[in-house]
């Protein structure tokens, strides 16, 4: 009896993890190199600085909105370099197109020093840099905070709070 039931806690577990909220995307891929339409244009970079597409799916239940955020945890500053935080997406979004334009959300400051995408820029040499896509699942409609916020006191909002995230990280290097 007690196999049994061991049994049918696992398949639970294994059918419960299936079920983690996953991002995906058309134009990067999970350790692969961007193209270089994805490079921010300015600061050295000649880039298209536009954002690739991202999609999402298996929400957890009690998601009312979702953010993205894109960071680079290798840029030499010792705190790593914000490229974009997006908040208050509603829950019925499932993805953003190439390039999107938010206009159901708000776009928040990065470490470029204003809001919107700001495409790979790591300083020439430097070696491969990691880019992290996240999504987050959200329990409330709206994350109060102003668009002039430090990024960093995004991630730290959204690390206490979220239901789940998902994680693509693709790389750069010049």
């Amino acid at each position: 009896m007690k196999l049994k039931t061991l049994i049918i806690l696992l398949a639970g577990v294994a059918s419960f993890s299936s079920q983690a909220l996953e991002i995906s995307s058309k134009d990067i891929h999970e350790g692969q190199l961007m193209r270089s339409k994805f490079e921010f244009s300015g600061m050295g970079c000649s880039g298209g600085n536009v954002s690739p597409q991202l999609s999402w799916s298996n929400a957890p239940k009690g998601t009312k909105s979702f953010a993205i955020t894109v960071f680079d945890p290798d840029a030499p500053t010792g705190s790593g370099w914000w490229h974009w935080t997006v908040l208050n997406l509603p829950a019925s979004t499932t993805h953003l197109e190439r390039g999107a334009k938010i206009t159901k959300g708000l776009e928040t400051r990065t470490d470029f020093g204003k809001p919107g995408f700001g495409g790979a820029c790591p300083p020439e040499g430097d070696g491969m840099h990691r880019y992290q896509f996240t999504v987050w699942a959200l329990p409330q409609e709206k994350v109060d905070l102003p668009a002039d916020i430090s990024p960093a006191v995004v991630g730290f909002t959204l690390n206490s709070m979220a239901l789940d995230k998902a994680v693509l990280t693709a790389t750069f290097v010049r």
